[in-house]
């Protein structure tokens, strides 16, 4: 009843015991051996033990673990080795974003329009301003056809124009494997798709408006009246990016985070240079890493069992983000990419991680309940495994020694 007891509260989003802060000071994360944490000797003692599995013998392994409660580091094993995060690099994605776009970020997106309406024809133009959202679908494009229809037009003699000046128009990602099967970053999208053109066109034509013109590429003017705006929330993209390990919604949001550089546009470039700067904000050196995208389909994409574990950290110590991260992680053995995963033992429900999958790399970073009610966060990476399944057992067995 009591472990059960202490992993409601381990998942409950409000945290008393998080602190708030605006930075976070740079240390070292040095094991502390006076921390009485009851249960530091014997699971080091555990974890050394893993050590002799035949994995580490042919391929690169890096181990750390954390006691967010009582703030000191349990185990660390080649922690500074840069090695590839696969879809871990999600993790940076998402607690740069929810630091700086902020946890009540909205991505939005919008009809506007101009000229002048006579006779219910419409002499101007229709301006879609895209924000990159993967969640708009056919309910937001039936808003925008009910909005013209509330104008009171049934004719468009003009154009409709697509704003895409939010990113530049590289639609796949540096560093992504041509026969992988990769996300198109176009910022507008019809249910995740690169089709919003035709649908939009299909439904105008569905409920009786007559378009003239075409649909094309453009800039909107000044002279515009907003019609609609459909948004969705940072966590609704959250979820499904780490819950599913969708690729395109981390991409979204990787963009999102490089529009906010007060440039004309994002692109990779200013998006990895607000990753570098969230890094030192945490305490660590962004040249020791490189950031090629926000999913981690990049085999470009270094990083270490150590940067992913201050992230974690950090997301632990401020609490507003902490309980929007936290909700979105796989539980071991229930849901997202762990519902098939840690199903028996001690791990089940008391882990909650981000997996990640790359050719010859699989990694586990996320967090985990002790049995003496200690919170812990852990960063787990195997790079240069053959076979996946056998890097993934031993992340298993390696949870399962931190919860037992």
């Amino acid at each position: 009843m009591l472990r059960k007891l202490l992993t409601l509260i381990f998942f409950l989003p409000l945290l008393a015991m998080a602190q708030e802060r605006d930075t976070l000071a740079v240390d070292s994360l040095e094991v502390d051996t006076t921390a009485e944490t009851l249960l530091t000797g014997t699971l080091q003692e555990r974890l050394q033990r893993l050590l002799a599995d035949e994995l580490l013998q042919r391929t690169q392994v890096g181990i750390y673990v954390y006691d967010l409660t009582a703030d000191s580091a349990l185990f660390r094993y080649n922690e500074q080795q840069t090695m590839r995060p696969g879809s871990c690099q999600k993790l940076l994605t998402a607690v740069t974003a929810l630091s700086q776009l902020g946890v009540d970020y909205n991505y939005s997106t919008s009809l506007l329009m101009d000229g002048t309406i006579a006779g219910r024809v419409l002499t101007g133009n229709l301006y879609v301003r895209a924000g990159f959202d993967p969640l708009f679908g056919r309910d937001d494009l039936l808003a925008f056809v009910q909005a013209v229809r509330e104008q009171g037009i049934d004719t468009l003699r003009g154009n409709i124009l697509l704003d895409l000046s939010m990113k530049d128009t590289q639609k796949y990602g540096w560093g992504w494997c041509w026969d992988d099967d990769n996300p198109v970053l176009t910022p507008l999208l019809f249910n995740g798709k690169d089709t919003f053109a035709e649908h939009f066109a299909e439904l105008l034509a569905e409920s009786g408006i007559v378009v003239e013109g075409n649909t094309l590429s453009g800039s909107i003017g000044a002279a515009v009246t907003p019609l609609v705006t459909r948004t969705h929330t940072i966590d609704q993209i959250l979820f499904r990016m780490m819950k599913e390990s969708n690729n395109l919604y981390a991409e979204s949001m990787f963009y999102q985070i490089g529009a906010q550089s007060g440039r004309a546009y994002a692109d990779r470039r200013r998006a990895t240079e607000r990753l570098q700067r969230f890094v030192r904000l945490i305490g660590l050196d962004p040249a020791h890493y490189q950031f090629a995208d926000g999913s981690g389909l990049s085999l470009y994409n270094y990083a270490s069992p150590e940067l992913l574990l201050r992230l974690l950290r950090y997301a632990y110590q401020h609490q507003d983000i902490y309980n929007h991260l936290l909700p979105s992680l796989p539980i071991a053995g229930q849901d997202g990419t762990l519902r098939r995963r840690m199903r028996g033992g001690t791990a089940y429900g008391n882990v909650r991680a981000k997996t990640g999958t790359v050719e010859g790399v699989s990694t586990l970073c996320g967090y985990a309940q002790a049995p003496n009610g200690h919170h812990l966060a852990f960063a787990l990476f195997n790079q240069g495994t053959l076979r996946g399944s056998q890097a993934r057992r031993f992340q298993d067995k390696v949870c399962q020694e931190m919860t037992k």
